[in-house]
């Protein structure tokens, strides 16, 4: 999204030397995020692009264009003046001037929400929120004058909600909170990108050079940046792609029962999902694996694989009253057999990458997992020990129609509420195949737009309806949503646009 970035590209010695290509076009000029190169680069990503397009898989000008899929080298959110990270607080929150209108509160952990019955709406409405500095100390509170906005993230919004007596009803009840608001989806639709990785031996990483004790602030700007997004025909071929997804269709009705939740409003927003998906393993160009070169660790290299659109359902929840008390998070990995077999396929590529000239000219062989793994019963095995988080979590408070479990509309407001929204990743009802700083920090983006068009009196991004009349501020039933087709526009908006930059 141009609005949020500057872009820099490298300078010429680093993109001769990683074969950068990049489109100055796609990218923007004045915004507050910095988006660049490391100012460190080693040859060997340089060689990266074209061990791929030798086994079948295209280069990409730039994984920011709309079109992420293919092998490139990626951008990361680095600030090239000092090489350091760029990122929100640093964007949006340091250069501000003191201001009457903003209060940042440290070591505060929000308790809960309080809320009112409106009469006239029948929506709960929001009129102070309760924060502590810890389990034993006193609660604080300031009032509501117009609006919360829950950016707590996938973890922390549910939490607030559920904390606050909205979410499901068997979930609050258990865990002693009064319910105010059943919302059967709030900490429902969990899902995460699962990435694990073949390792090859290699003497010169980032990993070692910095613990010989290289610490030049251009090389610790480092980040892995050599990555394709690929799609299932190119990971397996048609025929296997083809028999495959014909399997995944067939078992809708079976993989429905995988949902952990009692409510059907759920498991609507299940189905729809995974019809969703399997639209995007058809021989779309749409990445189902990310395969990542990662230089980072200390004499190895890893090719990562990582899967973009897992059809197990996870969930989040809490277990007692208090915000102190960490949530039950459980992502629901592999309970469904087909990320299973993607993740194996994906890590399969990724050795056959490792194994392909010019990359395998600078390789000298494969420590983890070894030769000892090689049939598919081998690599599942192996897989459910080595697998773990690329810590993209997603849908805990999804935008869908109230009946699919939906937890806030188009404009981001939580249903049945007249003054809360959520604006973070908890509200992407499917995966993207990217990594979700940038799509996050586009929802913040346009958060802001919808909620000063409702206050500045536009009509038209801050409308609550969905053809029909509607209040310019209350969430009524009536107005659940934007259509699902609308709800799908954000998020083809936001992966289209944002696809392909790395979170640094």
């Amino acid at each position: 999204m141009k609005k949020s970035e500057t872009f820099t590209a490298p300078t010429a010695d680093l993109k001769a030397m990683a074969h950068i290509t990049y489109d100055k076009c796609v990218h923007g000029k004045d915004g507050p995020m910095h988006n660049s190169y490391p100012g460190f680069e080693f040859g060997l990503n340089g060689n990266w692009t074209t061990s791929l397009n030798a086994i079948g898989i295209e280069s990409r000008t730039d994984g920011a264009s709309g079109e992420n899929w293919g092998a490139y080298i990626t951008q990361s959110f680095i600030n090239p003046t000092n090489w350091t990270r760029s990122y929100t607080r640093s964007a949006y929150i340091d250069p501000l001037p003191p201001r009457s209108n903003l209060d940042i509160l440290a070591d505060a952990t929000v308790t809960r929400i309080v809320f009112e019955k409106n009469s006239s709406t029948g929506n709960l409405t929001a009129t102070g929120v309760e924060y502590a500095a810890s389990a034993g100390a006193a609660t604080s509170s300031v009032s509501v004058k117009k609006e919360v906005i829950l950016a707590g993230g996938v973890i922390g919004s549910p939490q607030v909600l559920m904390l606050s007596g909205i979410g499901p009803t068997d979930v609050l009840e258990s865990a002693g909170v009064t319910v105010q608001n059943a919302l059967p989806g709030v900490g429902q639709h969990v899902q995460d990108h699962l990435v694990s990785r073949s390792s090859p031996l290699e003497s010169s990483t980032a990993g070692t050079l910095y613990a010989n004790g290289l610490r030049t602030p251009e090389f610790t700007s480092y980040i892995n940046s050599a990555t394709a997004y690929v799609n299932l025909t190119a990971i397996m071929g048609e025929s296997a792609r083809s028999e495959l997804v014909q399997s995944i269709a067939d078992a809708a009705d079976a993989s429905a029962s995988l949902v952990p939740s009692q409510y059907q409003e759920v498991v609507a927003g299940y189905r729809s999902m995974y019809s969703k998906a399997v639209e995007l393993f058809q021989n779309t160009p749409v990445g189902n694996i990310e395969l990542l070169l990662a230089i980072t660790g200390a004499g190895a290299v890893g090719i990562q694989a990582g899967l973009q659109h897992p059809m197990s359902p996870g969930h989040i929840y809490i277990n007692s009253s208090s915000a102190f008390d960490y949530p039950v998070i459980d992502p629901g990995y592999l309970s469904h057999s087909s990320d299973l077999t993607i993740l194996r396929e994906g890590i399969k590529l990724a050795r056959i990458a490792g194994n392909t000239p010019p990359l395998s000219n600078y390789l000298t062989g494969e420590t983890s997992p070894g030769s000892e793994v090689d049939t598919d019963e081998e690599w599942e095995a192996w897989l459910k020990d080595n697998a773990r988080t690329e810590y993209h979590p997603r849908g805990s408070c999804s935008m869908l129609l109230l009946d699919q479990g939906g937890v806030v509309n188009a404009k981001l407001q939580v249903y049945g509420t007249d003054n809360v929204r959520v604006a973070d990743s908890a509200i992407f009802p499917i995966d993207i195949s990217c990594h979700l700083e940038a799509p996050t920090i586009g929802v913040a983006e346009k958060a802001a737009e919808i909620i000063l068009a409702q206050y500045n009196g536009d009509s038209g991004s801050g409308s609550n309806s969905n053809g029909g009349s509607s209040s310019s501020s209350g969430n009524s039933d009536d107005s659940d949503s934007a259509s699902p087709s609308l709800a799908l526009s954000w998020w083809t908006m936001l992966g289209a646009s944002l696809v392909g930059v790395l979170l640094f």
